[in-house]
């Protein structure tokens, strides 16, 4: 009789994590639907983009060469905020339908989710501010 493989079970705690680690690179996205997921080319194009813009513009400001990557990273913020705060009984519909077991998270979630608001918000304020100073004052204060 042949054994039937059941599909592994996702765990919410870690794709968060991931995102939260490396959600600009998008390994959250392989984690969960593998290399067919059209949002981890989407984060891996990151990357390249930002290869062309140093490419095509080598003198100017880093902030602009590295602005793919950024947005990539903080998108992977928002992503582990939305990961991380999704209801069990939806995660297991949509990233768990067959594997045979319930997910129950509990405070290691939330000590992510946390970090996640941390950082995230500390990287957004300062992103958009470094933007306004180049934009507005041509990088005078920095």
């Amino acid at each position: 009789m042949p054994v039937l493989h059941r599909p592994r079970h996702k765990n919410k705690t870690i794709a968060a994590l991931l995102a939260f680690l490396f959600g600009g690179l998008g390994l959250h996205r392989l984690y969960l639907g593998g290399w067919r997921d059209r949002g981890l080319w989407l984060h891996l194009s990151c990357l390249p983009l930002a290869l062309l813009v140093a490419l095509a513009a080598p003198d100017a400001n880093g902030f602009y060469k590295l602005l793919p990557i950024t947005l990539s990273g903080l998108a992977g913020f928002l992503e582990a905020l939305l990961l991380g705060l999704t209801p069990d009984e939806q995660w297991d519909a949509r990233h768990n339908p067959a594997s045979g077991r319930q997910s129950d998270t509990h405070w290691p979630v939330a000590v992510v989710l946390v970090a996640c608001m941390m950082v995230g918000c500390g990287s957004l304020i300062a992103t958009i501010s470094r933007l306004f100073d180049l934009l507005y004052t041509g990088g005078a204060y920095g």
